[in-house]
């Protein structure tokens, strides 16, 4: 299969989620197969709502907001990488499937840098906050998460992004979602390793999502 890399950028959040949904319509548009990836970081930081979730109280907070078309819950974007995906659903391949070969294509590019992931090990879902749920295929590092993912299928094709922390202001996400973050349940970049880069990281997942998608084969 063809793997497409449409370049980093850094984007408010309505452009972010723009670009996504078109990125989104133009694999479904193309006849051959074909994966389209972009990774990019958020100007203004911005909260995204997953399609479903209720509004957010945010009065008090001068923050952008934007609601995505995937499902989820709400995220900060803030000193951190977003990847996206686009591609086919192999036939028969359930939502989790697509999921899991998005994190391995992930895992594949962090051991680039010498990080070592794996699957979380337990499912949480009671939070408003992106990175205190584990649906069981979300990534961690030493048994905290890593990526905060969620998913949107249309046609035959699936669009996937998440969220990669650099690092994370968690007092002030504990006021913004008005609740408690599990923070020793949250991996950053900067706790794993502080010397990586977001060119760094972005040159290692592009490695991860080429290897892992090239040869897949879509029926």
């Amino acid at each position: 299969m063809n793997v497409n890399f449409l370049g980093f950028s850094c984007n408010n959040g309505y452009t972010n989620m723009a670009l996504d949904e078109a990125m989104l319509r133009d694999v479904i548009s193309i006849e051959k197969k074909s994966t389209f990836v972009r990774f990019y970081t958020w100007s203004p930081r911005c909260i995204s709502l997953g399609k479903n979730q209720k509004d957010i109280d945010l009065s008090g907070f001068d923050i952008d907001v934007v609601r995505r078309i995937t499902g989820g819950r709400a995220l900060l974007h803030d000193n951190e990488l977003t990847y996206s995906i686009a591609a086919p659903i192999e036939k028969g391949e359930s939502v989790l499937e697509s999921y899991k070969n998005v994190s391995d294509a992930i895992i594949l590019g962090m051991k680039e840098l010498g990080i070592e992931l794996e699957y979380a090990g337990k499912k949480t879902e009671n939070a408003q906050y992106c990175m205190n749920i584990s649906c069981g295929a979300d990534i961690s590092y030493k048994g905290k998460k890593l990526v905060g993912s969620a998913q949107f299928r249309s046609q035959g094709y699936f669009l996937q992004h998440g969220s990669i922390l650099f690092d994370a202001d968690f007092d002030f996400i504990e006021k913004l979602f008005g609740q408690k973050v599990e923070r020793h349940s949250i991996a950053t970049i900067k706790e794993i390793n502080d010397k990586i880069s977001i060119h760094d990281l972005v040159k290692a997942l592009e490695f991860g999502f080429y290897e892992k998608f090239r040869n897949k084969a879509i029926v």
